[in-house]
């Protein structure tokens, strides 16, 4: 580059592309704006060597609500900080806390009705419980608990907006609590603290002899979390109809013409989105595009594009591999695929991905998202996944490696075996 006069080239302001275009502010722009390159005005134009798209997915929100975020590393080296070292902090002291209940289960009772006097009466927090909770009978017939629920702030699920208000969230049950917590918010999450009172709880790390103390440490901001990635999912679906062409005096000369219309709807999935052949007895046939691309037809049951959180629930029981939280990744995995070689894949965060029923289809397939929102997809209807911007915080017992190591060995007994007896000396003989 002697002699050629340098040209200094400014990063532009960073545009996820997964959130429509929002700019990420904060130290992950700043250090975009940071890195500079020198290029001869001989050399191609500084917009060709733009990355258009990244392979490694957008980076995450760490902004959780309206008052947490995570602390950051100052030693760190890469953008992704080590798993051990993600902490959470708080801009402000936490004064509001969602309490999420898993409906008509005796056993909770208690521990819900134990947890809220302590928030309430020794911690002076706001509580927020859906209202389909305090309307339980168990619930609304206990006098004595009538007091504390008087000063709950209540909402209903889709038609309230607790999004700003929540500070962090508190789920008591199973699984499918975290699973329901992460479908109240679709942009940021507060960190979410899950006690194990339901069956299976592998994300549910906490137990709750111990609440008071655990929850004293939340409150104080001396917590571990594992931002678990979400994905976005957005369902375009044709509407066809028929419009009928009519005279001056209204009488319908034709059947008309065939006319569309679209109606898109936008989802956070936290485990994964599921495409089958629903109650029809024909295989579906589904084709899967990346990035544009058409990569395979899916000719089976049907087709799971997970998170990796998700990799540990349907995932792994159609034969998935288990990806831990903090990877970040899609899985695509075949359900019962009517073929010996399709095997799951998995493909970096940062992908697009589009699900469409093929040409050649004898059925149409379904879709649900977590398990929920169940729906069907017809010719023409596409499914489109990526990465979301918003992950859900979910706070550590110890730390993200050791409470996932933990709930493999507890919940899906990883690796147990009877272990292989000692070779002696003397056995060595024979």
């Amino acid at each position: 580059m002697d002699g050629g006069e340098v040209v200094r080239v400014e990063a532009a302001p960073y545009c996820c592309s997964t959130c429509d275009g929002g700019e990420v502010s904060g130290r992950s722009l700043a250090r975009r704006n940071r890195k500079t390159r020198s290029l001869s005005t001989s050399s191609v134009s500084s917009s060709e060597y733009r990355r258009t798209q990244s392979l490694h997915g957008p980076s995450p929100v760490t902004t959780f609500g309206p008052k947490a975020c995570m602390l950051q590393n100052p030693h760190a080296v890469m953008h992704i900080q080590d798993p051990a070292s993600q902490r959470l902090t708080w801009n402000k002291p936490p004064k509001s806390v969602l309490v999420i209940k898993k409906i008509r289960d005796a056993s909770l009772l208690q521990p819900f009705k134990e947890l809220c006097v302590f928030l309430t009466e020794v911690k002076n927090m706001i509580v927020y419980v859906e209202k389909k909770v305090l309307e339980d009978p168990a619930i609304s017939g206990d006098e004595n608990f009538g007091a504390i629920t008087k000063k709950f702030c209540t909402f209903r699920e889709d038609l309230d907006d607790i999004s700003n208000r929540v500070d962090f969230i508190i789920c008591l049950g199973g699984d499918g609590t975290l699973l329901y917590a992460s479908s109240l918010f679709q942009e940021s999450v507060p960190p979410v603290m899950a006690f194990h009172l339901g069956s299976l709880g592998f994300l549910t790390p906490f137990k709750f002899d111990t609440y008071q103390s655990q929850v004293t440490q939340i409150i104080e901001g001396n917590a571990a979390i594992v931002l678990r990635s979400r994905l976005k999912v957005r369902v375009l679906k044709e509407n066809w109809e028929k419009k009928a062409r009519v005279d001056e005096k209204g009488i319908i000369l034709t059947n008309g013409d065939v006319e569309s219309s679209s109606k898109a709807m936008q989802y956070q999935v936290l485990n994964e989105v599921v495409v089958d052949r629903g109650p029809s007895s024909y295989l579906s046939n589904v084709d899967l595009f990346l990035d544009g691309h058409l990569i395979t037809t899916v000719q089976g049951d049907g087709v799971i594009v997970s998170t990796p959180t998700g990799s540990t629930a349907y995932a792994v029981a159609a034969g998935a591999s288990m990806i831990h939280p903090n990877v970040p990744a899609i899985m695509i995995t075949p359900i019962c695929p009517h073929s010996l070689s399709f095997r799951p894949i998995v493909v970096p965060a940062g992908v697009e991905l589009k699900i469409m029923l093929s040409r050649d289809a004898r059925n149409t397939a379904w879709v649900s998202f977590d398990g929920r929102k169940r729906q069907e997809i017809c010719h023409g209807d596409s499914i489109t996944i990526t990465t979301s911007c918003f992950p859900v915080p979910s706070i550590c017992f110890r730390d993200p490696v050791n409470d996932w190591f933990e709930s493999l060995a507890q919940c899906l007994h990883w690796n147990v075996r009877k272990k292989q007896n000692y070779l002696s000396s003397e056995d060595e003989e024979f």
